[in-house]
């Protein structure tokens, strides 16, 4: 019989001693054979979170914009690559690619999609050109960008703590039937030395996360382009604002059939654990490896920049019945929600380029407008979630009558 999650992380702590938060988090995330992420766990338990893809093809669509226009300023390359690592389903390559049908006839000829997941999920059928199943980027001498969404959030974190103004770190041990946290001295110097880079001090009894997974996921993507960018969405906030001392109790997170937990502990393998990520990191690593930063943004203001506002009101001449439209219309404000979605940020690098001037970072110019009121306007599909439904669930009698 193959050993669960929950058998395989005893046997460890059982061998070794109290086995790092950050080797838990990998186990109960990615253990082939029950962890969260695991083919076999995505068929016993529905979603217990949806992303921006999900929540409408705007983004897709507004992303697409992006990349064309990260294509025109590498010269128009009749190559060029978009590598997603994290797609999942492959919702957002299927959305990115249907939009860019409508742009430049060239681009879409350039364009080679490449989405590269660790297991093979439910894939949406036609959502890319390419499956790689890896962890990381294993590309080389690419022209053109690694996106990732939502993807940096589920890498393992160590998590620390400081105990009489020394830093320690939360282990995971297993005692009387349960697993249990262990104060420590720390497993490696590169936690201090992350957090010194930074300048940042942890209050006495503050706890945070600590992500050492980041540099080789960053070396990768860096590796991978000769030329070309790194778009990073995700949630997270710059290293002063992620280790502040009123958040106290740092930043992990649990999931389980969309009820937010505090304890990792419970459910091993059947409920997602994510903590915020430190951009202050991902952007000084990113330089160590050769990309440069041109800026952080959030999510509410780069969709902004590209023309989210733009769509929205587009919604009221397209011939809709109220349902469609307003079913459309929340899912458009559910992308830059403040205290949701638009919270996110958005941080773009690049190498092997100059300068860039992105509409995203930068906002459109008229041209950029008049241009979007011209293209067709994304809508709702069968693989996007219905959110006026699920909230108001009296409206969904009259969806498709």
């Amino acid at each position: 019989m193959t050993p669960s999650v929950q058998d395989v992380l005893k046997e460890r702590i059982a061998v070794r001693g109290p086995v790092s938060f950050s080797e838990f988090m990998e186990l109960a995330l990615y253990w082939p054979h029950g962890g969260y992420y695991s083919e076999a766990a995505s068929e016993r338990h529905p979603a217990d979170f949806f992303t921006a893809p999900a929540a409408h093809p705007a983004y897709g669509a507004l992303l697409s914009l992006q990349l064309e226009e990260m294509w025109q300023v590498l010269g128009r390359p009749p190559l060029f690559a978009i590598v997603e690592p994290g797609a999942g389903t492959g919702l957002l390559s299927l959305d990115i690619l249907r939009y860019a049908q409508y742009l430049d006839p060239e681009f879409q000829r350039a364009v080679r999609y490449c989405a590269i997941d660790r297991s093979p999920r439910h894939r949406l059928p036609g959502a890319v050109l390419e499956w790689i199943r890896a962890v990381g980027v294993p590309l080389r001498g690419l022209t053109g960008c690694v996106l990732s969404n939502e993807l940096l959030d589920a890498f393992p974190v160590h998590r620390v703590t400081v105990r009489e103004g020394r830093l320690q770190e939360l282990f995971v041990g297993y005692k009387d039937g349960q697993f249990v946290e262990v104060i420590g001295e720390p497993s490696t110097a590169a936690l201090s030395a992350r957090l010194e880079a930074e300048g940042v001090t942890l209050a006495e009894g503050q706890r945070a996360e600590i992500c050492l997974a980041l540099e080789p996921w960053i070396q990768d993507a860096a590796a991978s382009l000769e030329r070309g960018f790194v778009l990073t969405v995700d949630y997270g906030h710059p290293a002063q604002a992620l280790y502040a001392p009123e958040r106290r109790g740092g930043s992990l997170r649990c999931y389980y059939r969309h009820t937010l937990s505090g304890n990792p502990y419970d459910r091993v393998g059947a409920q997602d654990i994510t903590a915020h990520v430190d951009f202050t990191a991902v952007t000084a690593l990113g330089e160590r490896h050769g990309l440069s930063s041109h800026g952080l943004e959030s999510q509410r203001v780069f969709l902004a920049n590209l023309g989210l506002a733009g769509l929205q009101r587009k919604l009221t001449g397209q011939g809709l019945r109220q349902q469609e439209r307003d079913a459309n219309r929340m899912g458009m404000l559910e992308l830059g929600r403040a205290g949701g979605m638009g919270e996110f940020k958005v941080l773009v690098q690049s190498k092997g380029i100059d300068e860039a001037r992105l509409t995203g970072l930068e906002g459109g110019s008229s041209a950029w407008s008049r241009r979007l009121e011209e293209l067709p306007l994304p809508l709702l599909g069968e693989e996007h979630l219905k959110l006026m439904e699920a909230r108001y669930p009296h409206t969904a009698w009259q969806w498709g009558g």
